[in-house]
């Protein structure tokens, strides 16, 4: 029988994931219990990619929030639990994100899966390549391990940004693309195209309080092996969800925080990556927790009671 060898990104992914299970199995946050011993939560893209299914975003980062030396510490604190996607975009802050993350890169390329995006408007004629080349200049690294569509463009459009995509795949530029924002309709006309189906993941908004796609985009994501990734999975910096009383409840009897059961939801499934933001140390300590926490049906039923989800829903 001809034995099936590993190339450098199969490798790679399953050192990953086994080096999750054995930080999960040892890390300790202040104030909870020790995370239970599961296996450790990830997502298989379409290529075989293994990847975390808890990233971390990188939205407002390298932009004053917080002293870029704490926002280091967060995201290394992150890397080191697991929680080993980045997520970036070239216009977050005019590009202050790409180049605040090529410090927290520098020495360790190679444990991150690393994810950026192109804008609408920066995708006729050579544009894609283009934005890609700045992305990588910003970033200090020679290529993205997914690169995403940021926002829906008219479906006419459709294949020149897959022939771009793979073109810089071809060339390792990427390793992966995707998109963002995608409904239903929009992912069946992407499909059509020629090499529309490498499309790797959907990047849209899902938390307890956002579950819209829960009609629609992602049960269809499901059937056509696409994983969703999840922005805003704590709910979006102006609706937090945090605050309420069952995720708190909830929380207390897992021994850790409402923001780790939120996420533990988000990611239930096993198609879902979330990626929530964060610059504090703490707060990734306690976002890290949702990778080995596992809810019950019980717990399921309170948070269907307290965040209702859309008609319709599978």
């Amino acid at each position: 029988m001809k034995k099936h060898l590993l190339n450098r990104r199969e490798f790679a992914a399953r050192c990953a994931a086994f080096g999750m299970l054995a930080v999960e199995a040892s890390a300790q946050v202040p104030g909870t219990s020790a995370p239970s011993k599961l296996p450790a939560r990830t997502v298989r893209l379409p290529d075989g990619t293994v990847v975390t299914a808890l990233g971390q975003g990188c939205w407002h980062l390298g932009q004053g929030r917080h002293p870029q030396e704490v926002e280091e510490a967060a995201l290394r604190t992150g890397i080191a639990l697991g929680m080993t996607l980045l997520d970036t975009s070239g216009n977050y802050g005019r590009g202050r994100s790409e180049e605040f993350l090529s410090h927290v890169l520098a020495g360790q390329r190679d444990r991150i899966f690393l994810v950026s995006k192109v804008e609408g408007d920066e995708v006729s004629g050579d544009g894609i390549a283009h934005a890609c080349a700045a992305s990588l200049a910003r970033l200090g690294t020679d290529y993205l391990d997914l690169y995403l569509l940021h926002w829906p463009i008219p479906s006419a459009q459709f294949p020149g940004v897959v022939a771009g995509f793979e073109k810089l795949r071809a060339a390792g530029r990427i390793r992966a693309w995707g998109v963002s924002n995608f409904s239903v309709g929009q992912m069946e006309e992407l499909l059509r195209v020629p090499e529309g189906h490498r499309c790797a993941t959907n990047q849209v908004p899902y938390s307890l309080n956002r579950r819209q796609i829960e009609a629609d985009v992602l049960p269809w994501c499901r059937q056509h092996n696409v994983p969703v990734m999840a922005y805003s999975p704590l709910g979006g910096d102006k609706n937090l969800v945090i605050g309420d009383r069952t995720l708190a409840q909830i929380g207390a009897a897992h021994g850790c925080s409402a923001a780790a059961i939120a996420l533990a939801w988000v990611i239930r499934s096993g198609n879902v990556i979330a990626i929530p933001e964060s610059g504090s140390p703490d707060h990734v300590r306690e976002n890290a927790v949702a990778l080995s926490t596992a809810l019950t049906p019980q717990d399921l039923q309170a948070l269907n009671g307290a965040f209702p989800g859309p008609s319709g829903a599978s």
